[in-house]
């Protein structure tokens, strides 16, 4: 037996009965277009389409090589956000040794998060030379 839902599908369906010839166009609202219409709506999106086939064929977004400068100021950006987990987790350190405890884990975590860049940069050359070397061929 069919659910509520899959009734309500094939009730909508034959709501309308059409030709079969007769080419029916529905927007996203469920509103019937007229043919100009449709038209005018299928040449808008097609700019937009063809933008995103443009980024896919290029790989998406662009990777930079890693640099401690950019490293640098995530770890800053970071550094609220472990002080604030480091008060809340720590209630029986002072205030001095809550900065202290962060101060240590930003030190690690610089170091690391640039790690992670210099892979990823260094993976994405990699598969950038595979590809040139797949259309050469």
């Amino acid at each position: 037996m069919a659910t509520k839902k899959q009734q309500r599908r094939r009730q909508k369906l034959k709501r309308h009965e059409y030709e079969e010839d007769e080419e029916v166009y529905v927007d996203d609202e469920g509103r019937e277009l007229d043919p100009d219409e449709a038209e005018e709506l299928v040449g808008a999106a097609q700019p937009a389409k063809a933008k995103a086939e443009t980024r896919a064929q290029r790989g998406g977004r662009t990777i930079d090589p890693p640099s401690w400068r950019r490293t640098l100021r995530r770890g800053l950006l970071f550094f609220p956000l472990m002080l604030l987990t480091v008060i809340l987790l720590g209630s029986d350190l002072t205030l001095t040794q809550q900065i202290a405890q962060t101060a240590l884990l930003i030190a690690i975590f610089v170091p690391f998060s640039h790690f992670m860049d210099t892979m990823i940069w260094r993976s994405h050359q990699r598969r950038l030379a595979k590809q040139a070397d797949a259309k050469k061929r």
